[in-house]
């Protein structure tokens, strides 16, 4: 065998050895933790507190272990449970996930107007698009839910719900707690049997501690009753992931903190 051949054998060689190296090393690489939502999940452009306001996405990285699991915040401001799906954004994530991962979605600032469709039933309405010009069709809110759920277990991933962030509005010394868009998500979670965080409730209750005073001069401006600044957003990181320890029979249990 000349010595042409013989490079020619090696060079096959060592590109068969690569690409069963990269093939295990895929097949072995770390889960990865999604997250959905609107900007109370992440705001600015690249989850960098815009304007000084923070989404808790943003240090939920904190409360886990990202030597065990990847964590993705794809969260975007302004969008709805199904303006994200609508602009493209769901596809991105979904062409992503693979067995073994998990999604955790927030939505229902954002689902309201003339263009959302209350509840979890069928129904659906017509609207034209404000920026494509183009006709779509709006499911309600439960509806979208329950596509980002089957979605997600189709692809082999875990599933979590959390209800939506409460705003730092008060009555009577307790923070308001969302009676629609928070209960909608709730009885999707219990109907597809899927892990849910009432995150609504569990962060209105610690308000609720913490006193109206507290809370305004800690985690709000005066500006703004949605956005948390950083603190804010910190503190309801670490109240997600409490949220989490609480989840029975819940996979992603291994990959947290300790406090």
């Amino acid at each position: 065998m000349n010595r042409k051949n013989k490079f020619k054998i090696v060079v096959l060689l060592l590109l068969a050895t690569i690409s069963v190296s990269f093939i295990i090393s895929k097949s072995k690489s770390k889960p990865t933790l999604f997250l959905i939502g609107d900007s109370t999940v992440r705001n600015g452009t690249l989850g960098n507190g815009g304007g000084g306001l923070w989404g808790w996405g943003s240090f939920l990285n904190e409360r886990i272990d990202t030597f065990k699991i990847s964590i993705q915040n794809r969260a975007m401001g302004g969008t709805s449970s199904h303006s994200y799906t609508a602009t493209g954004l769901w596809d991105k994530v979904l062409k992503d996930i693979k067995p073994g991962d998990f999604v955790i979605m927030q939505f229902g600032h954002n689902d309201n107007g003339k263009s959302a469709v209350s509840g979890t039933g069928d129904d659906t309405i017509h609207v034209i698009n404000p920026r494509s010009k183009k006709e779509e069709i709006v499911h309600s809110f439960g509806w979208n839910m329950r596509k980002y759920i089957l979605e997600t277990k189709a692809k082999g991933a875990t599933p979590i719900i959390c209800s939506l962030v409460p705003r730092n509005r008060w009555k009577d010394n307790r923070v308001i707690r969302d009676q629609t868009h928070a209960i909608w998500a709730k009885t999707v979670a219990d109907e597809e049997g899927v892990l849910f965080i009432d995150l609504n409730t569990i962060i209105a209750n610690h308000y609720d501690q913490l006193g109206q005073d507290q809370v305004m001069g800690k985690y709000f401006t005066e500006k703004d009753a949605v956005h948390t600044i950083k603190e804010g957003a910190v503190e309801s990181s670490i109240l997600v992931a409490e949220g989490l320890r609480m989840l029975k029979r819940n996979p992603l249990k291994k990959y947290m903190l300790p406090y």
